[in-house]
């Protein structure tokens, strides 16, 4: 049977056998319509089912107990838990740790990448670099994130083939110097290795091509409190190095977190960048705060 016609009978399948999980029913009255992440448990008090977030936890739930294709999930279930944050961001941050941490069965697997790499502009040639030998938190012309050197080199050989760049220039084959490369007759290359056009060209427009996968900086010389907030309730989120150290009530307490490491994060990064630099949330620099502290 071929994967068109058995995927509606798995999904018949999934739907026969669903029924409404009202075991669960004790844990929904106190589900709290605001922002936080949520656990099904099953008969292990260490590790949770799954973990998921919403910036309405009930609303969430619920719509979890009407998804057939969640059956098998459901039926192991035990017991739902939560913990509230003060907003969406927090949600997002606090999530991505603990799946990492807990490995639930039933969510996407997250770990350390220790191959997680970048393409590294030197020279005018890029080269693949290792997160674990290379700060990616204050190194520049780094361009995209990838889970491994095959992945990088892909995304290059693609920006190739899109801009006309020449493979032999770029790394990815050999090339004898001043000879035109196979893709060049082919009219696949604009010819910058036999100097139809002129190096710094080639340059521009491969810089030009990674700029939309460009990896910003750490822009602040400590670590920094973003401050999230809703009607009852803030919490400073303690960044360094794109990486989420937690979230304290008071920067009184964010000394202790600062003892935490704070190597690159690749899901801290995704997650934050753009929060961070839009303006939209008040961003207390921490060494200006120790500075206030010590007049």
């Amino acid at each position: 049977m071929s994967r068109r016609q058995s995927a509606p009978r798995l999904e018949f399948e999934a739907a026969a056998i669903y029924e409404y999980p009202e075991h669960l029913r004790p844990w929904l009255e106190a589900l709290p319509k605001q922002p936080g992440v949520y656990f099904f448990h099953g008969d292990s008090d260490a590790m949770p089912l799954y973990i998921g977030k919403s910036v309405n936890i009930r609303s969430r739930v619920l719509s979890h107990l009407r998804t057939p294709d969640e059956a098998a999930m459901l039926r192991q279930s035990r017991r739902i838990s939560w913990t509230q944050t003060a907003g969406e961001l927090g949600a997002l941050l606090l999530e991505a740790r603990l799946i990492k941490e807990q490995q639930p069965l039933f969510n996407k697997r997250l770990r350390r990448n220790r191959q997680l790499c970048s393409l590294h502009i030197s020279e005018g040639k890029p080269q693949v670099v290792y997160a674990r030998e290379v700060d990616f938190s204050h190194t520049a012309n780094l361009f995209g994130l990838f889970a491994n050197r095959r992945a990088a080199l892909q995304t290059l050989q693609a920006l190739a083939d899109e801009r006309q760049l020449c493979y032999g220039l770029l790394g990815l084959e050999s090339v004898s110097r001043g000879r035109a490369c196979f893709r060049s007759a082919l009219k696949r290359c604009a010819g910058a290795c036999c100097g139809k056009e002129s190096v710094e060209d080639h340059q521009q427009r491969l810089v030009e091509g990674l700029q939309a996968i460009g990896i910003t900086c750490w822009p602040w010389d400590s670590a920094v409190a973003l401050k999230e907030s809703r009607a009852e309730m803030t919490h400073f989120h303690i960044i360094h190095n794109w990486l989420w150290l937690g979230a304290v009530e008071s920067l009184d307490q964010a000394a202790e977190l600062l003892r935490t490491p704070s190597g690159f994060d690749q899901d801290g990064y995704k997650i934050l960048c753009k929060p961070l630099l839009t303006g939209h949330y008040d961003i207390i620099p921490l060494s200006d705060l120790a500075a206030k502290r010590s007049r």
